[in-house]
């Protein structure tokens, strides 16, 4: 991972009495004197001379981060993939290692430049997105300034889609429209067993368990998972071989699509256990897709997930499978719904995109102005449980 140029560094305290403070926040705060004196780049001399509120973007500029954020690959695919010769076993679990030292440095990363941007944030205040604060005490008195929101993500490639040049998943749009920083810990391809886990259980249990890093306990966690739970190779042990007499539902073998089911539930049943325990007043927010094509596109050689299924149960076209996909993800937002509550709700996205191809970039996932509608509909939630603290 590239370094920053290391500027010189500012003159240290000296103290009797040891630091408690971790290696994490003590870089934080190397990195943050190295800001001040330097200004931090891009006009961030200019601005940091000036009190009042910030948008996101002037809230970065003055922290200094400017790189884009690298994407959180699951990496199993590239760890279990045969190569022209395949690899030791020795060598395997090298790049396996190698790819989960990776995953927890960006995670690090991600978490150190959302705490410094928060900070600012809170300090000043938040301008709505497309505002320049220039002082602030103007918009403040007009009451445009707001209480930035406090968001954790986690999830699949719904929120993280790492498609160079194609502006990411809901959560980097999200962040535009809300215009405030989102601690995004999805990564592409994973799945709920994975992130209800032991080690992703881990993160999860110590980000709900001590707040947001920037301080206080976190407002939403957004949450998305199952659809990879649900389709790629297992999903042709419940699609059944294609039977003209029977209906969409018809084609699906229940009992075994109940036990996949069940072990989506059972990822989100421990989640909203863990929300309780540990940061009681955090809202889940959850999501169920939409009702995606099996036209047999994938992507960056990912896919497809879901035609190669129907191709082998000898369905006669498109649209025979689509329909079971929609049967499909209808019982799977029944399961979300059924665990909705006060503090767990469930974001209606199914049903929001146009049912034809132009409407997904590949089998998966939308194209760019669908992950954009469906971002939209995240804010105009949030925004109807937050009002003073959404723009």
């Amino acid at each position: 991972m590239a370094k920053r140029k290391k500027p010189g560094k500012p003159p240290r305290r000296t103290s009797a009495k040891k630091s408690s403070r971790t290696p994490s926040t003590t870089r934080t705060a190397k990195k943050s004197a190295r800001k001040r004196d330097t200004g931090a780049a891009t006009g961030g001399r200019e601005m940091a001379e000036v009190a009042g509120p910030v948008t996101l973007e002037q809230a970065r500029e003055l922290a200094g981060i400017s790189r884009p954020k690298r994407a959180l690959s699951a990496g199993r695919e590239s760890a279990l993939g045969v190569p022209a010769q395949a690899p030791t076993v020795r060598e395997l679990g090298a790049q396996r290692e190698q790819l989960r030292k990776e995953q927890r440095e960006e995670r690090a990363r991600r978490t150190e430049d959302y705490k410094e941007v928060m900070d600012i944030m809170k300090a000043r205040g938040a301008l709505p997105p497309g505002k320049r604060g220039a002082g602030g005490r103007e918009a403040a008195e007009a009451g445009e300034a707001f209480a930035p929101l406090q968001i954790l993500a986690e999830g699949d490639s719904w929120f993280d889609y790492p498609v160079p040049l194609f502006g990411g998943g809901i959560i980097p749009r999200l962040e535009n429209l809300l215009g405030v920083p989102i601690l995004n810990l999805a990564k592409a391809g994973d799945e709920v067993r994975y992130m209800l886990g032991v080690e992703e259980r881990k993160v999860m249990i110590e980000h709900l368990a001590n707040g947001s890093p920037a301080g206080d306990s976190w407002d939403v966690l957004l949450f998305s998972g199952g659809g990879n739970d649900i389709v790629d190779n297992p999903m042709a042990l419940w699609v059944k071989d294609w039977n003209p007499a029977l209906p969409p539902a018809g084609q699906i073998n229940q009992p075994r699509f109940d036990a996949a089911l069940a072990l989506v539930r059972a990822g989100y049943e421990d989640l909203v256990a863990l929300r309780d325990q540990l940061s009681p007043n955090t809202i889940l927010a959850f999501h169920g897709y939409d009702f995606a094509i099996s036209d047999g596109r994938g992507i960056c050689g990912f896919g497809p997930w879901l035609k190669p299924t129907f191709d082998l149960r000898k369905f006669p076209t498109i649209a025979t499978g689509q329909a079971v996909v929609r049967a499909m993800l209808e019982q799977f937002e029944k399961v979300l719904v059924s665990l909705s509550g006060p503090k767990v709700i469930v974001i209606p996205t199914q049903g929001v995109l146009p049912p034809q191809t132009s409407s997904w970039h590949n089998e998966l996932h939308p194209a760019k102005a669908g992950f954009q509608q469906f971002a939209q509909l995240f804010h105009d939630k949030l925004k109807a449980m937050f009002p003073a603290r959404v723009a």
